[in-house]
């Protein structure tokens, strides 16, 4: 799905923001937000027998969740603890639960995220949160990390973290499909046991600020300097400037940057287009890891994958997560 401009224009009385359709789809926003609520306040969670850490968001669309994880993931792997990733396999064909194999398995079967989660630790895959913890903790996994799920309540959460795109934290502040966000930002703030800010805030939060619990700082660094010589990037992601501008900060020689939807399925037509288009500017292609793994095999050859990590100010995170550790 693509995103509608308006959902991001934060002056709500300028045309951009389409306040017609905007008001067109109140009803729907407040139907949205009442089935989502009835939700939370209907089901018991699921107490899966190992800790759950929960890292969701506020907003649809990426805000940085997936490298997130996997940093969780090591900080408990590294202290002994067999700690795995449980993702939804948004667009991959299995529904699980299912620990996703990096050799066997594809974007198509089980998702991006998975497959690229799958390419540094354990993931798993479960459309059914109950059903993979069941699954997960038989199988003696020691704690979980969901990716994403901070609005389904079939889990009970251990640590609940909210992720916050300091570059684009709330849009135009209205729930869906009136704008970007999931849910009211002091709803889903008031069920957060921590925050994580993910670069540079770029608007003030009122309800950020009235927030009680630890708020993190983080940001996406490059693993190594960008490749030599020309470059035309592209990325189907949340949001494809981030990884843009990361590429050009790391000192890539960016000739043309080209962005898709988010969890984009690249056809042949595009990656002749993208081909011939590097060609013409005499440069190599760059993309995203999550990209990458959702390239058909085949298709891979002369596509080079930008690797990035989550780097946290200070020490915050080990504070967090060192209650945790003795599972």
């Amino acid at each position: 799905m693509k995103e509608p401009s308006f959902w991001h224009e934060t002056d709500r009385y300028s045309r951009r923001s389409a306040p017609v359709t905007r008001a067109l789809l109140t009803p729907l926003s407040m139907l949205y937000r009442w089935a989502g609520q009835h939700r939370i306040d209907s089901t018991t969670p699921f107490h899966a027998g190992a800790p759950v850490i929960c890292v969701g968001n506020l907003t649809v669309g990426g805000s940085g969740k997936t490298p997130i994880v996997a940093a969780i993931r090591d900080f408990f792997v590294q202290r002994g603890v067999r700690a795995v990733s449980l993702s939804r396999g948004y667009k991959g064909s299995h529904k699980g639960p299912l620990k996703v194999d990096m050799t066997a398995h594809t974007a198509a079967d089980v998702g991006d995220e998975p497959l690229m989660l799958a390419c540094s630790g354990e993931a798993w895959i479960g459309a059914d949160r109950e059903e993979a913890a069941r699954a997960m903790v038989y199988e003696k996994v020691e704690l979980i990390i969901m990716d994403d799920g901070h609005q389904n309540p079939t889990l009970h959460k251990d640590l609940s973290i909210v992720v916050v795109d300091g570059g684009n934290p709330v849009g135009n502040g209205f729930v869906f499909p009136k704008g970007p966000l999931r849910e009211p930002i002091s709803t889903g703030l008031s069920r957060a046991d921590a925050v994580i800010i993910m670069g540079e805030l770029k608007e003030d939060l009122p309800e950020l600020d009235a927030f009680k619990g630890p708020v993190l700082r983080a940001r996406l660094s490059p693993r190594g300097p960008a490749p030599d010589g020309k470059l035309v990037a592209f990325a189907g992601i949340g949001r494809p400037d981030k990884f843009f501008d990361s590429l050009a900060q790391a000192g890539a020689d960016l000739e043309e940057t080209m962005p898709f939807p988010d969890h984009h399925t690249y056809r042949k037509s595009d990656l002749s287009f993208l081909r011939k288009l590097a060609a013409e500017r005499n440069a190599r292609l760059i993309t995203t890891e999550k990209d990458f793994v959702r390239l058909p095999e085949a298709e891979r050859d002369g596509i080079l994958a930008f690797p990035v990590e989550t780097v946290f100010d200070g020490d915050a995170l080990s504070a967090l997560l060192a209650p945790l550790v003795r599972v």
